[in-house]
């Protein structure tokens, strides 16, 4: 269980039970090891690689957890938009109801057929968002129907099976000390971030030599920005359904901004009347005039009955975005 507090009183969240540590360790070790047979199984040849026609960008990183996948993703779009460039999104579109394919082009999309990720960078983008387990699919449908010159492929880091032309990887102050899973949130250990063909960091000052020895790829700085925020309450309550709450909680404190209580949900939570109830409960034991929360999550309240919380939006900013689109483009040969 997981206590938040809303006010003077507290509310318990439940997470998933923990295994003992030697339990942890031994998982983790097993999950290495077969990362790393996976790894020479590519390597070698052994495991295939299916290839789209038109060249595929790969934002990916090495955690479980929300590192900016998707703020990238539009940064990137937004980028090559700018140079005239067309593209798709691929991507698996996590937690929605349909499993075939389903395309997300306007915003306008339902959430539970397209997912929320899928819905937000095509409110942002405007361009195809393209949402299947097998992106490879996704892709070749995409070029049947809308003839983009490239594909951003996303959270596309260990999808291995489709062949890419560059891969950005995201990597958080976080990554540097923790372990594979289940005892950590590593998806891959650092050494993986050899196959980079850029790292993007998202900490302050250098790459620590703790990865950088790892990388002989360019390395380019990032940071999640949120948006200037006009909030009416006072006394907000805060709440989220993310992958990281906690990267929340610090974004309202770096706004200026202090909750009266806070709330967590898992990842990609599609909120329902009972949630609304449990909201309005709390912020009326905490005192607050308002409600306050991620654009994400406003995506999974459509039509749960919410009053107006104010939204807080997350944007991706590279200072060398003009430099990485160059090399990107020319791995590419556009």
């Amino acid at each position: 269980m997981r206590e938040e507090r809303a006010g003077g009183r507290r509310t318990r969240v439940k997470i998933p039970r923990q295994l003992p540590a030697f339990m942890a360790t031994l998982a983790s070790h097993i999950f290495g090891q077969l990362v790393k047979a996976r790894e020479r199984g590519y390597a070698s040849g052994r495991l295939g690689v299916a290839r789209l026609g038109a060249p595929v960008i790969s934002v990916g990183n090495l955690n479980v957890g929300g590192s900016g996948k998707t703020p990238t993703v539009i940064a990137l779009g937004q980028a090559l938009q700018q140079r005239g460039l067309s593209f798709d999104v691929l991507t698996r579109g996590y937690g929605r109801r349909r499993r075939g394919l389903a395309i997300a082009q306007t915003g306008e999309e339902d959430v539970a057929e397209v997912g929320d990720e899928p819905k937000l960078m095509a409110l942002a983008l405007r361009a195809p968002v393209m949402i299947h387990a097998d992106r490879f699919r996704a892709g070749m449908e995409s070029e049947h129907r809308f003839h983009p010159r490239l594909h951003l492929l996303d959270d596309g880091f260990q999808h291995r099976q489709l062949g890419r032309n560059f891969d950005l990887v995201l990597v958080t102050p976080g990554d540097l000390e923790d372990r594979l899973l289940p005892a950590g949130r590593l998806r891959e250990p650092l050494s993986a971030l050899a196959r980079a063909s850029a790292v993007l960091w998202m900490g302050e000052g250098d790459l620590p030599e703790t990865a950088r020895r790892f990388v002989t790829a360019p390395v380019f700085s990032g940071r999640k920005r949120a948006l200037p925020v006009s909030c009416t309450a006072h006394r907000p309550f805060a709440f989220c359904g993310l992958g990281r709450p906690e990267s929340f909680w610090r974004t309202l404190e770096e706004s200026g901004i202090t909750p009266s209580g806070r709330l967590a949900f898992r990842d990609h939570h599609r909120y329902r009347a009972r949630d609304i109830a449990r909201l309005r409960k709390l912020a009326a034991a905490a005192s607050a005039d308002g409600f306050i929360t991620t654009a994400k999550d406003m995506v999974n309240l459509a039509g749960a009955g919410l009053e107006a919380p104010t939204v807080v939006s997350i944007t991706m900013e590279v200072p060398a975005m003009e430099q990485l689109l160059d090399l990107i483009l020319a791995a590419c040969r556009l």
